[in-house]
């Protein structure tokens, strides 16, 4: 299954890879690598109101050469100020991407909205039907806070983007088979966690026999990170990550053409993955920790 793009539930495709302007960009010049990205051969971009880098993309994207219709653009509305509402915070997103419009925009997280999903999502439907949108998803959604809108939902949402990789499968489970009733495509960011954030766990000698296996087979160097990048997509799930490297990003897009894994293989990674216990009471922990960084960073610049 080599695949460079999955269909979404609303009729229109999003490519198999993007390349992410946040976490680790953030704060910081993004231009140089979203260039570098782009010369490589990403079309698939991502940003967000709270990655700051909105403006950045769009230096990046300005003489670029490739045609907008090639290009996939993805933003996200994190917090709505008093009056605000979700075509303003776009529009004003739009402004600084220097675009008509995106190709898919995501709620970043529903603890921003509490309570006020049913009429975000309303919004969000209809700046969809406007064309500011061809597309609009969330992100960090677990199953109750779907289920505070997506009963009135006209729209349904068709991506969910969430931190996905084996060791989080266990937690998951619910959420995947929940995705999959409601047609909501999941986009990963983090998966490769289990080798640059969690290393030493079950997964890492499954991983390297699978790398070495592929190597034999492909005739070519293989990574930890590929095989990982590989499990994600066969799973049908988009992945989005991030490097300042241009050998790095040419290792990701180079999974592409790289040999599936075997039944056997995505076996032996999913249960190595559910033998981790993570100690993490709230699957978007992380999420959290995130937000309290860029406010903390935010305070600091003002004071």
């Amino acid at each position: 299954m080599s695949t460079s793009s999955f269909s979404l539930n609303d009729g229109t495709s999003i490519p198999a890879l993007g390349f992410g302007t946040g976490t680790a960009l953030m704060k910081q010049d993004a231009v140089d690598p979203t260039k570098t990205a782009l010369r490589t051969g990403f079309t698939h971009f991502d940003t967000a109101q709270m990655y700051r880098t909105e403006d950045q993309l769009a230096a990046a994207l300005a003489d670029c050469g490739v045609p907008r219709e090639k290009l996939y653009v993805t933003t996200k509305v994190a917090e709505l100020k008093e009056g605000e509402t979700v075509k303003d915070a776009l529009q004003e997103s739009l402004s600084k991407l220097k675009l008509d419009y995106v190709d898919l925009y995501l709620v970043h997280a529903p603890m921003h909205f509490s309570g006020r999903m049913k009429e975000v999502w309303k919004e969000m439907e209809a700046v969809k039907r406007e064309g500011l949108t061809r597309s609009i998803g969330v992100s960090n959604f677990e199953i109750q806070d779907f289920e505070e809108f997506l009963s009135e939902a006209t729209i349904k949402p068709a991506v969910n983007q969430i931190e996905f990789h084996p060791y989080v499968l266990g937690a998951f489970e619910s959420l995947l088979e929940y995705s999959n009733k409601h047609g909501i495509r999941l986009e990963s960011y983090g998966v490769l966690a289990p080798i640059t954030r969690e290393p030493g766990g079950p997964l890492d000698p499954v991983l390297s026999s699978v790398r070495t296996r592929l190597e034999q087979t492909w005739g070519k160097p293989v990574t930890e990170g590929q095989v990982l990048f590989k499990w994600c997509l066969q799973k049908g799930v988009v992945v989005v990550t991030t490097s300042s490297k241009e050998d790095r990003m040419k290792e990701y897009l180079a999974v592409l053409d790289m040999p599936d894994l075997t039944p056997e293989e995505m076996a032996e990674i999913d249960a190595a993955g559910r033998k981790k216990d993570r100690g993490d009471p709230e699957l978007f922990g992380r999420y959290k920790q995130y937000v309290q960084l860029v406010r903390s960073r935010e305070t600091n610049a003002q004071g």
